[in-house]
């Protein structure tokens, strides 16, 4: 049980232990080729490279914190890499280890020298030189994204570790723990989960969060009315959320915390904060920090993440 943030503070640790900058493309290459995970199995020995990545991302959320994003147009595939409750870029390493794995997942499963057509990554232009001769493609650095693309013509590549039977036996099982999963969610919890994800600046609106279901946006409507709750409530429901997990870090001031709970006036945040917890926030950050300090330490709220 870690927070994002402690998630992320071990992989810059490891950055900085470390006086090698392709470490973490190197770290990909590490991983053993026969893996134990029922998801990594699926996906090596997938029928093509789409095949594998689909899999990856329908099936992460049972051994993995992050979010695998699939975007397919006609000539071009990007993958992003989500994480939830993160105020904060990715470490670089971390980043880099991902993108690697992706990619060779591909390269391993395909038997070919793959490249990608790009890599975008936010940061600042660093070890350039290092970064292109390991993707064989360009890297756009200070990109409005951190994302790998390939050519849709590259996902249909075969994989030669393409085994049908032991997909036929894994993937009823997978599909049967993801079933579990989410049938433990509400229809509302699932909504809240992704409002969580998409609050950053701006405010979710219904259509958005039922297209990310794969529903209708009357039929969402239906169903969270029918188990009691609003649009509105969940939203609320997420930034309150949100607001108390970004007021622990006492870096963050409060205008910035408004605008990142998608409120254009901080007022508005102050106002409803005060509904939530009968208190400002400069007040419950205040009571938090002096109950942080007669326990000798600052303190964090849990998460799964």
């Amino acid at each position: 049980m870690v927070t994002t943030e402690q998630f992320f503070a071990l992989w810059r640790a490891l950055g900085k232990l470390s006086d090698d900058p392709a470490i973490g493309l190197k770290l990909a290459r590490l991983i053993p080729r026969e893996q134990h995970h029922p998801v990594s199995i699926a996906a090596q020995h997938a029928r093509t490279f789409r095949d594998a990545l689909q899999r990856w991302a329908r099936y992460k959320i049972l051994c993995c914190a992050e979010e695998m994003r699939l975007t397919e147009d006609r000539e071009e595939c990007i993958l992003e890499f989500i994480w939830l409750l993160s105020r904060e870029f990715a470490p670089p390493l971390l980043l880099d280890t991902v993108f690697a794995s992706v990619l060779e997942l591909g390269r391993r499963g395909t038997g070919q020298p793959l490249h990608p057509l790009r890599v975008e990554l936010k940061r600042n232009p660093a070890h350039r030189e290092i970064h292109e001769a390991h993707y064989g493609c360009r890297v756009k650095f200070k990109a409005p994204r951190n994302a790998i693309v390939f050519r849709t013509t590259d996902l249909d590549r075969p994989f030669i570790s393409y085994n049908a039977e032991l997909l036929a036996m894994l993937g009823p099982q997978l599909e049967r723990e993801l079933a579990e999963r989410k049938a433990e969610q509400t229809v509302a919890g699932r909504v809240k989960w992704i409002l969580l994800r998409l609050l950053g600046g701006h405010r979710p609106d219904l259509r958005e969060v039922a297209k990310d279901l794969g529903m209708s946006v009357r039929t969402l409507q239906r169903r969270i009315t029918v188990e009691g709750s609003s649009f509105r409530q969940l939203v609320s429901d997420a930034r309150r959320e949100l607001a108390k997990h970004y007021l622990l870090d006492p870096s963050l001031e409060l205008a910035e915390t408004a605008c990142l709970l998608g409120y254009e006036d901080p007022n508005s945040f102050f106002r409803a904060f005060r509904e939530w917890e009968g208190a400002t926030p400069s007040e419950w950050r205040d009571a938090r920090r002096g109950w942080s300090g007669q326990n000798g330490s600052k303190q964090t709220e849990p998460s799964t993440l």
